[in-house]
């Protein structure tokens, strides 16, 4: 991680952390340096319904034209959206405006490559470096980056099309029609609010949406992939077949069964790795997944005769590990699920699609498809701290952790890491009892709090 960026973009409290200054700058950097060889660069800009999204959404397409580089502008949208658009329509990359699950005022930038994949860390130190007024070392004059002049200055274009054209493929993608299958929809007041539903719709199933009216103030509010509970309780009540919540930006999703009970990543990862293995798609018989997924997923996949890998939490290292390894399925059990087949990033409406098509073909309830997985209790604690590395290197904190993990045995584990994104310490433990996870959390709680790293 950066000074600025974390492991999914720039993001911070809006105004605060990130504002509009650092939103026209990255476009003032962005237009130059894919410039730099004298061809017109094209970038194209995708916001969720936060408030502060409109604001870097104009401040960034100024830093673009300005630069002389195109600014092609998909409005509200989602994160795979602006992926699929830089991968299908040639441009040099493609920034989104979303802090995805977080609350109304924080804010991000993400930011993509020619191919839609998360920008690589050298580009990134690169924009760091101009943020922090670097000139000497990117080789820009001391009076900064160049403005355009006359016809040089980049046009803002409307490129709303471009949405349009990605609800296209993700109907393209269904093997078959959801008629007569009720289906609930979680949007999260944000960037899914009204593709999710014109997908599911056009696809022929019965759709409920909730949590679709953003005012800029409520995304993620109650609602979404991380508040499930909502959602629970509306399949319940009004007795759908199965349901799915995005969060902000929607490249998450948490599924629903026809009981009301939530379907996590982790059971979305076997149930599409049963599914793709039966049909001789599960490329390396291999399913990609975090430290962070439970030990109920990989004894199912043992079971099933799946293999299955591990990385630090976070898509980012998720993708390069199938990028590099040919795996075609991986993702976290917050509901990032990336199908290298279709996308290069977390999708959430993709895999609802393939969620539905596994339940058609099996001909299976969601509740069947999910049982092998037998989720041990977890407990995840959160922690705000001053300095992550000063926790993770402190000695009685270590010393707490390996004496829990003795004690644990085989039968659970515990786990100590940093928030990406956030200036959190997260202490997780999987346990035969939650009661059990809970007591050991707490102990690992309280020495980090005597040992004063807590905020």
């Amino acid at each position: 991680m950066g000074k600025y960026f974390g492991t999914d973009g720039f993001r911070g409290e809006a105004g605060n952390v990130l504002t509009s200054e650092h939103a026209y700058k990255i476009g003032r950097f962005l237009g130059w340096y894919y410039g730099k060889e004298g061809k017109r660069v094209k970038a194209v800009i995708g916001k969720d319904t936060r408030r502060s999204s409109y604001m870097f959404e104009y401040a960034i397409a100024s830093g673009l034209t300005s630069s002389g580089a195109d600014a092609y502008m998909l409005h509200v949208t989602t994160t795979p959206s602006v992926s699929y658009a830089v991968n299908g329509d040639d441009f040099d990359c493609g920034i989104m405006i979303s802090a995805s699950h977080n609350p109304f005022y924080d804010n991000g930038i993400k930011i993509v490559n020619s191919k839609g994949e998360k920008l690589d860390d050298y580009t990134i130190s690169k924009i760091e470096a101009y943020l922090d007024g670097n000139f000497e070392e990117l080789g820009i004059p001391k009076t900064d980056i160049p403005f355009a002049k006359g016809a040089e200055i980049g046009e803002i274009v409307d490129y709303s099309s471009g949405r349009n054209r990605y609800i296209g493929y993700l109907i393209s993608l269904s093997r078959h029609s959801f008629k007569h299958i009720r289906v609930g929809l979680d949007c999260a007041n944000g960037g899914a609010w009204m593709i999710a539903k014109s997908v599911f719709d056009a696809l022929g199933a019965k759709t409920y949406a909730i949590n679709a009216s953003p005012n800029g103030l409520n995304i993620n509010a109650e609602a979404g992939s991380t508040h499930i509970e909502h959602l629970c309780k509306f399949v319940k009540e009004n007795n759908l077949d199965i349901g799915f919540a995005f969060d902000g930006d929607a490249d998450r999703c948490i599924a629903v069964d026809e009981n009301g009970e939530v379907v996590n990543g982790d059971h979305i990862l076997y149930i599409l790795g049963m599914y793709y293995k039966k049909c001789g798609g599960l490329a390396n018989n291999t399913v990609v997944t975090t430290v962070m997924s439970n030990l109920g997923l990989y004894r199912a996949l043992d079971d099933a005769g799946i293999s299955y890998e591990q990385t630090t939490v976070g898509d980012r290292f998720v993708y390069e590990n199938m990028q590099a390894n040919g795996h075609q399925l991986g993702g976290e059990q917050s509901g990032h699920i990336i199908l290298t087949k279709y996308a290069t990033t977390g999708d959430g409406i993709l895999t609802a699609i393939k969620i539905m098509d596994a339940v058609i073909e099996s001909k299976l309830t969601l509740s069947k498809l999910k049982a092998p997985v037998v989720m041990l209790p977890q407990v995840t604690k959160n922690i705000r701290v001053q300095n992550k590395q000063a926790v993770k290197e402190n000695e009685l904190v270590k010393k707490e952790v390996e004496s829990i993990s003795l004690l644990l045995g085989k039968a659970g584990r515990i786990l100590l890491r940093e928030s990406g994104t956030e200036p959190l310490i997260r202490v997780m433990v999987e346990a035969q009892s939650e009661e059990e996870c809970y007591e050991y959390v707490m102990r690992v709680v309280n020495v980090i709090k005597k040992e004063g790293l807590a905020e």
